[in-house]
């Protein structure tokens, strides 16, 4: 070997360690210099490029042996020269022996005060999209298809030791809607540990995430793998508020949220893979102090609730299934409004809400149905208020102190669920239903029990239909609902009791009560929804008592009580619907029988001057088997007493009610005192009642709408008082007419027969009767004799017959047959002390002057008389040529009327102070057999 490679070989090893030291200076020079120098140059550079952004950095250092990139002081700022991204300090530690390995492996990654801006822009794009999309503005040129093995298509290698994120800040504005809203959630933590990108059996990596937007936090925490993507852990997002809930969902919740936080938390499980897996358990929702309003123009929350908690949530995709635990709501406070056109408030923003999305894609159906189900509902300390300003009077009812439970429901529609509803009115009263509801097909049973109901604050549903105020009554049910909606139409029954207690009822503008009565009680109640069928066992009414009041204007408070549009318009379309076809009744209803304990009813007359009242008391009885369908006969029997005093006596049967049946009724009424009805009398006779009794007799027969009736009216000892101003009596001489009815005993029977039309409006059975009874007193009046009839009749005669008598002209004696009819006269003058005979001796001029005549010149039949001489005599008599003595036919008629009053004194008993001898008269009437008729005139005292 030569001296000179010896000295080479020598010199080798110093050189490569130079050239080693060389290389070495290099990379520290680059790795400490020349990398940072690079770095702080290219970062700005390439967000300007790339995002159109000002960057500015603090510093970077590197260390090339240790593999760290340590940045600080990073600001970037967007095109409108707003801050966008930023951070205190960035930490790369690389991992070089994970290099060696082919893997990019990090052993830390930790980025200090970071700081993020992200907007939602109007088109629901976010800033940085449309950063890069300005600063990058060519086409995408799309990515050249070529097949690639499974290896190529691999994701790179990567490893991440820890990441860390300390201090974080991000600030979210949204422009989507009118106003901008922007969210700065801050302190941001995340910690993740142990993360691959390649499959690696049983190591998984660890994270957790804090975050807050003020006293809101979101905690995320769990085990996660990359290849394939698995990841399972809790969630749990706490403190919502409800100005941050009220934005995200103004898109789809047409109310304003005025209160409430979210809590929420859950175990999940997600793969991504062959397939996609997801899971949740255990999952937990809390509502607390929720507030919603209508809208922003609302003066106050319309729905409140102090917390509502959902526990035991679960969700799984793949098998499609909900699972919710028990639900329970505490201190529900809901408020409900129906406008004066029938506008629901709560309906009116989604019918809008529902008008604005129509027409938007359907979701799709396809698939196997989610399976759903929840363990229960429970409601606590509940209240709903309900507004209505719908009827004239606008009304508010208020259920408090609810209280509800749902048992298990699910997705399996046919299974029944249970339930229990227990509330009070704030008005009064306690409400509860309790049964089973089955949603489809449609059932349900409920046990329904209320008490103390108070009925007042239901009035304004009751003037709907009716002109009534309700002082005070409580209303009490208790019974058993079924419904059945399997098949159309919807069909059910109701079984059970009800009661009415303490009703008092009255016309709005009047302080007097209408009705009122203890209990009305109903049981047992058998009600079917189709066909349309109310039974009644038994309706028993306790102490009722009705005020009717005929006012001035000749109007009823009865009659008020109808509202006259609604009334009409059932009557007619009833009437139609009768007529239309021959059927059934649309409704049913059937009692069995009504009791009636204590009753009153009170009758005044204001029209009279003085006014007249009177009243029934102690009304007890029944009505038995009532119905609408025939064959059905009811029976009636009521006992009481009217004016305090007088026996009252109804009875009677009761056809099927409307229908044509015949109902029979009779009603009497025995003693009651005439004096009380002094303004009728006044009225319609002219006359006050001194003294009296009054016993009736009413039979009446009512088929439909007619009616036969026969009034028995008995007066016994019937006395006028004074005489009253009235322009509605009668122009007759009405004492007269009273006495010619009155028999001896002073007892007044008449009947007095009516029939009429009861729907006639115009009809009236008491004014008919009053009028009959007062035509009756004219008619004796003005044909006084007629009124005797009955005496006349025992005698052959008719009744005016009676008030005349005939005589054989020319004398005082009577013609044939004219004796019985003074004889009966007489009879009838006894029966009736208070009649008076007016006796008028009358002649007539030719028949008794002739007569005169003819005794004259025969001497009273003592002398002969040519026939030739007694036609000279008559005809110079007839011509006024021959003449009697001045006194002769004024002394027969005086003759004639004292002869009379004999008869019927001296013969026949009549009473001297009934017998009253008048001022001879020349106008007698001659009759058909040639005899002069002399009229007597009757009167009273």
């Amino acid at each position: 070997m030569s001296v000179a490679q010896s000295r080479k070989r020598s010199h080798m090893p110093r050189n490569l360690l130079i050239g080693f030291l060389v290389l070495f200076i290099l990379y520290a020079l680059a790795g400490f210099l020349l990398l940072p120098w690079w770095l702080e140059r290219l970062v700005p550079e390439q967000l300007d490029q790339r995002m159109g952004w000002q960057a500015e950095i603090t510093d970077i250092r590197t260390n090339p042996f240790t593999l760290r990139v340590e940045a600080l002081g990073l600001s970037a700022k967007d095109p409108q020269g707003e801050q966008v991204v930023a951070f205190d300090r960035l930490m790369l530690d690389m991992n070089f022996f994970q290099l060696v390995r082919g893997i990019a492996g990090f052993e830390a990654i930790q980025l200090d005060e970071p700081y993020v801006r992200v907007d939602l822009l109007e088109d629901y794009s976010v800033n940085f999209a449309r950063d890069w999309q300005a600063a990058n503005p060519g086409p995408a040129e799309p990515a050249p298809e070529a097949s690639q093995s499974d290896d190529a298509a691999a994701p790179p290698r990567l490893y991440f030791g820890k990441i860390e994120l300390n201090g974080g800040e991000m600030l979210f504005r949204d422009f989507t809607q009118a106003d901008m809203a922007e969210f700065r959630i801050t302190p941001m933590d995340l910690t993740l540990s142990d993360l691959a990108t390649w499959r690696r059996e049983g190591q998984d990596s660890d994270y957790s995430l804090l975050a807050a937007l003020g006293s809101q936090t979101i905690e995320w925490q769990g085990d996660l793998s990359v290849a394939p993507f698995y990841s399972n852990g809790t969630l749990k997002v706490s403190s919502v508020g409800y100005e941050t809930l009220a934005h995200f969902l103004a898109p789809f919740f047409p109310y304003d949220l005025r209160g409430g936080s979210v809590t929420l938390s859950s175990d999940y499980e997600i793969q991504a893979g062959d397939g996609f897996f997801l899971e949740t358990t255990n999952g937990q929702l809390q509502l607390e102090n929720l507030a919603v309003a209508l809208d922003e123009q609302s003066e106050q929350a319309r729905l409140t609730n102090a917390e509502l908690s959902v526990d035991a949530v679960g969700f799984d995709l793949n098998g499609r299934e909900i699972r919710i635990g028990q639900v329970s709501l505490d201190k529900l406070d809901v408020a409900v409004a129906r406008s004066a056109n029938g506008e629901i408030d709560w309906l009116a923003p989604l019918a809008t809400n529902n008008g604005e999305t129509e027409g938007g894609g359907e979701a799709s159906t396809g698939g196997q149905p989610f399976r759903w189900s929840v363990a229960g509902v429970a409601l606590s300390g509940g209240r709903i208020l309900w507004q209505d300003s719908q009827p004239a009077t606008a009304t508010e009812i208020a259920v408090e102190q609810l209280s509800a439970s749902i048992g298990p429901l699910s997705h399996q529609l046919e299974e029944p669920v249970s339930y229990e509803i227990t509330g009070s009115l704030a008005s009064g009263g306690q409400l509860s239903l309790n049964g089973q509801l089955t949603p489809a097909p449609f059932t349900l049973e409920a046990a329904i029990s209320g008490n103390g109901i108070a009925l007042a604050a239901f009035e304004p549903y009751v003037q709907e239909g009716a002109n009534l105020a309700i002082t005070s009554g409580t209303l009490g049910v208790d019974g058993n609902l079924d419904l059945d909606g399997q098949q159309e139409p919807l069909t059910g029954t109701f079984s059970g009791t009800a009661e009415v207690a303490g009703l008092d009822l009255k016309l709005p503008d009047s302080s007097g009560s209408l009705v009122s009565w203890q209990t009305l009680r109903l049981a047992p109640i058998e009600y079917n929804v189709y066909p349309a069928r109310l039974e009644i066992g038994t309706v028993t009414l306790a102490q009722p008592v009705i005020n009717v009041v005929r006012n001035t204007d000749n109007i009823h408070n009865v009659e008020r009580i109808a509202k006259a549009s609604a009334a009409s318009g059932q009557q007619e379309a009833t009437a139609d619907a009768q007529q239309g076809e021959d059927s059934e009744p649309g409704f049913i209803f059937r009692i069995g029988q009504l009791m009636l304990e204590n009753g009153e009813l009170a009758y005044t007359d204001r029209t009279l001057a003085p006014a007249f009242t009177t009243w029934f008391d102690e009304l007890n009885g029944s009505v038995a088997g009532l119905s609408n369908i025939s064959p059905q006969q009811g029976k009636v029997s009521i006992r009481g007493r009217v004016g305090g005093v007088a026996d009252l006596d109804f009875e009677g049967t009761i056809g099927t009610l409307g229908t044509e049946d015949v109902s029979d009724l009779k009603l009497n009424m025995q003693e009651l005192s005439l004096p009380a009805l002094s303004p009728y009398f006044g009225r319609y006779l002219g006359y006050g009642v001194d003294s009296g009794k009054l016993n009736l007799n009413l039979d009446y027969e009512i088929a439909g709408s007619r009616i036969d009736a026969s009034n028995l009216v008995v007066m016994d000892r019937l006395e006028l008082g004074s005489a009253i101003a009235s322009d509605q009596a009668v122009n007759a001489p009405v004492k007269l007419g009273l006495a010619l009815l009155r028999d001896s005993k002073g007892v007044i029977e008449v009947d007095l027969p009516i029939s009429g039309d009861l729907s006639d409006p115009d009809f009236s059975v008491g004014k008919v009767v009053m009028r009959a009874f007062v035509n009756l007193l004219a008619k004796a009046a003005a044909s006084p004799f007629s009124m005797l009839g009955s005496i006349a009749e025992l005698a052959g005669l008719s009744g005016e017959e009676l008030g005349k008598v005939r005589f054989i002209p020319g004398s005082i004696q009577l013609a044939e047959g004219e004796a019985e009819k003074l004889a009966a006269l007489a009879d009838a003058l006894l029966d009736r002390p208070d009649l008076l005979l007016n006796i008028r001796g009358n002649v007539e001029s030719q028949a008794d002057g002739l007569a005169l005549l003819r005794d004259e010149l025969t001497a009273s039949g003592e002398q002969d008389l040519s026939e030739e001489a007694w036609q000279e005599a008559r005809e110079a008599y007839l011509a006024g040529e021959r003449s009697l003595a001045p006194e002769a036919l004024r002394n027969l008629a005086s003759s004639r009327g004292q002869s009379l009053r004999n008869i019927m004194q001296q013969t026949h008993g009549v009473p001297a102070d009934q017998l009253f001898l008048l001022s001879p008269a020349r106008n007698a009437e001659v009759g058909d057999e040639g005899n002069v008729i002399v009229a007597f005139n009757l009167d009273v005292r």
